[in-house]
């Protein structure tokens, strides 16, 4: 059995979301990657890492305690992990910003994933620290939205989220792996990434699409 470091570094320099998503339709995992308003900050960054999910919602006062659970939530960040935000896709405040950035990379954070908007984008691209959001707005969430669990099921941008489920994101969306499958999901895509470079080599040498495609079977 590979580990999640071996696996996540395959799995960075070889794979992309499309033909992760293509290989889990093979394996009848055929709804598991996020609405496409959930976009990257930065779309030369690549996320992956096992889920660390987080559930907020909104809220029309200010709470005694607004940061409380969040601020548990952050610390309690594992290296590797990716934070899943689901806020319903609230368009009601930033929930993340620079700071919570800056705390989830110190904790090993490899990235977040956020369905709802956030703000600071100037600061977080200066870190270089992975963020996807659906949008960008620039209010607090004090008496607008608070966390109300976390290492949770979660639905993020459509789809059902697991703890320790397995994230992977870059330019083209994110993806997400239900754990049971991921070392037969990055064994799968990694040969379909092989015949898809042999497919475009035959390609550029002039060969027919037809004959390609009857050869390898991947388009």
């Amino acid at each position: 059995m590979n580990s999640d470091s071996q696996l996540f570094e395959v799995m960075k320099a070889k794979l992309y979301t499309g033909v992760i998503c293509d290989t889990l339709d093979d394996l009848g995992y055929r709804e598991q990657a996020m609405s496409e308003h959930v976009r990257p900050l930065q779309p030369d960054l690549v996320v992956v890492g096992r889920a660390k999910t987080i559930l907020a919602a909104d809220v029309y006062h200010v709470h005694e305690h607004p940061y409380k659970l969040e601020i548990q939530a952050l610390d309690s960040i594992k290296p590797g992990e990716v934070v899943v935000m689901c806020t319903n896709q609230s368009v009601n405040n930033g929930i993340w910003g620079e700071l919570l950035s800056t705390a989830a990379a110190m904790r090993g954070s490899t990235g977040a994933i956020v369905d709802g908007l956030i703000r600071d984008t100037r600061k977080i691209k200066d870190m270089n620290f992975p963020v996807f959001c659906k949008g960008i707005k620039p209010v607090d969430s004090r008496g607008r939205g608070i966390v109300i669990d976390y290492d949770c099921p979660v639905v993020a941008g459509g789809i059902r989220v697991h703890p320790g489920d397995v994230v992977f994101a870059d330019c083209d969306g994110v993806a997400v792996i239900p754990s049971a499958v991921l070392e037969q999901t990055v064994e799968l895509a990694v040969g379909k990434v092989e015949r898809e470079n042999n497919s475009r080599k035959e390609l550029l040498e002039g060969k027919l699409l037809q004959d390609v495609f009857d050869k390898y079977g991947v388009l």
